[in-house]
């Protein structure tokens, strides 16, 4: 699949086909994630995969979700906990900010880490949806994240059930400037 027709093709996926992803796939997909680029070469982002979790550990993680996020997940054969190293993005050796950015560099981050394994999903037939809303207490400590990260997204991964239309987008004229 060429660049563009990924970029212009992906969606979010919120419905998944009940066809599990098969291992070698997956690590194409997480991989090619290790590509993207960081602060620095920095690599914070982390992934922790939840791969046909047993039903009474995705009811637990199920529980750390909204209803609209617990639907989405309820249909995903994997899901991805994407987690950041803190106190590494933005930051010199000595430990003081490289920018009046401060850590925010962290979540800039993991956004190109997120799209990058997405759009690698999407090329091997994969569907993904990124989620950013969940108890920001409950769900560390059932997946016993380490004290030194913390969860930048979860991620639900799987063959898609739907082919939803995009979205309306703004246009060029309402978004770009040429100075």
């Amino acid at each position: 699949m060429e660049a563009m027709e990924m970029i212009y093709g992906r969606r979010s996926i919120r419905s998944y086909a009940d066809r599990p992803v098969e291992r070698e796939v997956l690590e194409e997909v997480l991989s090619a994630a290790l590509m993207a680029p960081s602060w620095k070469n920095t690599q914070t982002a982390g992934y922790l995969v939840l791969e046909h979790p047993d039903p009474e550990k995705r009811r637990k993680l199920l529980d750390c979700l909204p209803p609209f996020n617990a639907r989405t997940v309820a249909t995903a054969p994997v899901v991805i906990v994407m987690t950041t190293k803190k106190g590494r993005c933005g930051f010199e050796r000595d430990g003081s900010f490289s920018t009046k950015k401060e850590d925010r560099w962290e979540m800039f981050d993991a956004g190109i880490a997120c799209q990058t394994l997405c759009l690698a999903a999407w090329d091997k037939g994969l569907g993904t949806c990124i989620m950013g809303i969940y108890d920001e207490d409950k769900l560390p400590a059932l997946l016993e994240i380490p004290e030194d990260q913390y969860i930048t997204a979860v991620i639900a991964l799987g063959y898609p059930a739907e082919a939803p239309a995009a979205p309306k987008r703004k246009t060029l004229e309402e978004r770009v400037t040429y100075v």
